[in-house]
């Protein structure tokens, strides 16, 4: 048995075939790169349709700016809303595998319908603005995006977690390696959406809508086949079942027991005896916490009672620690996964607010050649590859020298730093739009479409400031959920995480809502109209501002509070760590 132990994973891993995994024919880096080639061109695929989509809103489909964004962040939150649904199948039934090839196909097919909405006669609205498009187009052009939003939900929590299965947790090189691997996703993120921001926004706006979505199909095709061309190489985790049902367990069997004392000495709660695996396929034991100790009452044995005999006791009636822990975990998550929010609101403006905002500035670079203002966005990219790069080796070996961590900031103190910066951001823009509005005013421009005579250069530093905090926040995000999640729920980690982007596209989109009621009332002209020049859009942005703030100083209590997770083994982490020591590595 030894000699097997080492020529396979000891993470409960398999390979394509069902087999245990072979370590020196699976997984690692060599599996990785089909991986990081699929998130690469699916990104280019979802930026490229998305980061001028408000533009495409406006200018064929005829709609205002306050509708065309509010239709924006729908969509974007529904983008971030079914991962729930993807990470629920492939934790429960399917795998990450399987659901990803099952959802790339639906995502080809939105993908594909869209490019024929924009190119094809009959579905391609007129462009005409006194012309609204038909029913029928509107409906082919709608179906086409939610079709796509199911689709990218369902691969998103996938991919991430993927790409870390294919690191051995119980392996101390391979689980060092895990750590890079996270930076090099999203660095492969940023890759795609460098070329979506920058090409073909450029197609789209010069060369046609029909071209500028085709291309992002066809990056998707691609994307497919690299995903399928490491089929072979990869290793994979066993779905679990239904983590929702397990969570309904804990809560039945502790509102049966809620009478029931509970023993001072944790070790007399129920749980499964011998190895470090759990009763839980995929999952290791869980060290009991003192959080939410009503909860413990479902692994309460009860001494006399038939039904809390250990070897044919219902899971309705007793669970196992790790099972309790495992609903703890997610609990404590929550807090933390709140305060997210706010700064996915803020992120949320790269694709709506400021686009409207640089559409008014002068985007003329050179005598002939103009920049979009959906490509700003390059700018957020550039940022984030050029910052990720100097957190690994600047910012944390600095940090290292004051703090003495590995990792130089902990997970949630890298997070926090995020959410402080995104406020700078939306001082940044706030800042522009004062100036910006000064110089329409005094160029007698209030009422003119023109440009005017201030470049649209001066928003690179909010982009670059917003690519700054999603580095600390969101690549923070990353890795915390995974490693935070308990291990047959990580795809669900994956998704909660997303699904704070998606609540932040829907809070800004309410915002935007709220405050073009209110400040509309009695005929005025409101803080977002469709004539910018008119309207008070810094207004906005010092709103998202103060509620940046109050959120940063929420989440330092929360980081404060929270407690990290504790397994029963003690493989290294990617700090050099072990799992038992990951609780001291807090806020």
């Amino acid at each position: 048995m030894a000699g097997d132990a080492s020529v396979t994973t000891l993470d409960g891993t398999v390979d394509h075939a069902g087999k245990p995994a072979v370590r020196s024919k699976t997984g690692t880096w060599r599996a990785c790169p089909f991986i990081l080639g699929n998130e690469c061109c699916e990104r280019l695929a979802y930026y490229g349709m998305s980061s001028n989509l408000v533009n495409y809103m406006v200018d064929r489909l005829h709609q205002g700016n306050a509708a065309a964004a509010n239709n924006v962040n729908n969509w974007s939150g529904t983008c971030y809303v079914m991962p729930l649904l993807g990470a629920f199948l492939a934790d429960a039934y399917l795998g990450r595998y399987r659901t990803i090839a099952a959802f790339m196909a639906l995502y080809i097919a939105g993908l594909t319908l869209l490019t024929a909405s924009a190119a094809v006669p009959g579905l391609r609205p007129s462009t005409d603005v006194n012309a609204s498009p038909s029913g029928g187009q509107s409906a082919a052009f709608f179906v086409a995006l939610y079709m796509i939003a199911v689709g990218t939900g369902g691969i998103k929590p996938c991919v991430s977690s993927f790409g870390a299965d294919q690191f051995d947790d119980a392996d101390p090189r391979e689980s060092r390696a895990k750590g890079s691997y996270f930076n090099w996703f999203y660095l492969s993120i940023n890759v795609g959406a460098l070329v979506a921001s920058s090409v073909l926004v450029w197609v789209q706006t010069n060369v046609g809508w029909g071209w500028g979505f085709g291309v992002p199909a066809v990056a998707m095709a691609v994307a497919v086949a690299s995903f399928l061309a490491g089929s072979k190489l990869y290793r994979h985790q066993k779905p679990g079942g239904s983590p929702l049902t397990r969570m309904l367990q804990v809560l039945v069997a502790a509102w049966r027991k809620s009478g029931a004392a509970l023993p001072a000495d944790a070790s007399l709660l129920h749980e499964e005896a011998g190895s470090s695996a759990s009763a839980i396929q995929g999952s290791r034991k869980l060290e009991h916490t003192d959080q939410f100790r009503w909860l413990d009452h479902a692994a309460v044995v009860v001494e006399n009672n038939d039904d809390d005999k250990a070897a044919s006791a219902s899971p309705w009636r007793l669970c196992t620690v790790t099972q309790v822990e495992e609903l703890k975990g997610v609990v404590r998550l929550l807090p933390v996964w709140a305060s997210g929010i706010v700064m996915a609101a803020v992120y949320s403006q790269m694709s709506t607010m400021f686009v409207l905002q640089g559409n008014t500035l002068d985007p003329r670079l050179g005598p002939t050649f103009k920049i979009p203002a959906a490509s700003l966005s390059i700018f957020d990219t550039l940022a984030v590859i050029l910052w990720a790069v100097a957190y690994d080796r600047v910012v944390v070996p600095l940090a290292r020298r004051y703090t003495g961590r590995p990792r130089g900031f902990t997970q949630l103190e890298r997070m926090g730093i995020g959410l402080a910066v995104s406020v700078l951001a939306m001082l940044a823009a706030g800042a522009l739009e004062v100036a910006r509005l000064r110089v329409a005013a005094s160029h007698n421009m209030l009422d003119s479409t023109d440009f005017l005579p201030v470049s649209i250069f001066w928003q690179v530093p909010q982009y670059f400031i917003i690519g700054a905090a999603e580095v600390f926040t969101f690549v923070g995000q990353l890795e915390f959920f995974y490693d935070q999640s308990p291990d047959a729920m990580r795809s669900m980690g994956a998704a909660l995480s997303l699904t704070s982007t998606a609540l932040g596209s829907y809070l800004s989109a309410a915002l935007v809502a709220v405050v073009t009621a209110v400040t509309t009332r009695n005929g005025a002209i409101g803080w977002i109209p469709d004539n910018l020049n008119r309207g008070h859009l810094d207004y906005f942005f010092w709103l998202l501002a103060a509620l940046s703030v109050v959120n940063f100083l929420v989440y330092l209590g929360i980081a404060k509070w929270y407690k990290y997770k504790q397994t029963t083994t003690t493989t290294p982490t990617t700090e050099g760590a072990t799992t038992a020591d990951a609780p001291q590595d807090s806020v």
